[in-house]
C-alpha cells in the first residue's frame, strides 16, 4: 500500500509565506508526477502546481510567480513554496502522485492539509 503524508498547513497573515511538504511511503517501484491541488468551500477541486519525474513543472495562473513545486526524488518528497499569500489562497491543500507498485502508475492521494490566510 502507498501513502502520502501531507504536512505544513497553517493559519498566516496575508503576505506570509509557507511550505507544504508531502512524503510517499509504502510498496513504492518509481513515482511520475507529484502535484499539489486545492479545494475552497463551495468550489470544485483545482490543480495548484505538478512537477514531473525529470522536473518539469506547471503551475495554476492565479499562484504563477508566487508558489514554487520542488521535489526530491531521493526522499519521495514534493515541496509547494507558498509566498506571498492572499486570502483567496485559503483552501485543502492536497498532495498527489503517480506511483508505480507493479507496471502502470495509479493516483494517490494525501488526507489534505488547511491553509487559511487572513486579511
Amino acid at each position: 500500500q502507498v501513502q502520502l503524508v501531507e504536512s505544513g498547513g497553517g493559519l498566516v497573515q496575508a503576505g506570509g509565506s509557507l511550505r507544504l511538504s508531502c512524503a510517499a511511503s509504502g510498496s513504492i517501484f518509481s513515482i511520475s508526477h507529484m502535484g499539489w491541488y486545492r479545494q475552497a468551500p463551495g468550489k470544485e477541486r483545482e490543480l495548484v502546481a505538478v512537477i514531473s519525474s525529470g522536473g518539469s513543472t506547471k503551475y495554476a495562473d492565479s499562484v504563477k510567480g508566487r508558489f514554487t513545486i520542488s521535489r526530491d526524488n531521493a526522499k519521495n518528497t514534493v515541496y509547494l513554496q507558498m509566498n506571498s499569500l492572499k486570502p483567496e489562497d485559503t483552501a485543502v491543500y492536497y498532495c498527489n502522485a503517480g506511483v508505480v507498485v507493479t507496471y502502470w502508475p495509479d493516483d494517490y492521494w494525501g488526507q489534505g492539509t488547511q491553509v487559511t490566510v487572513s486579511s
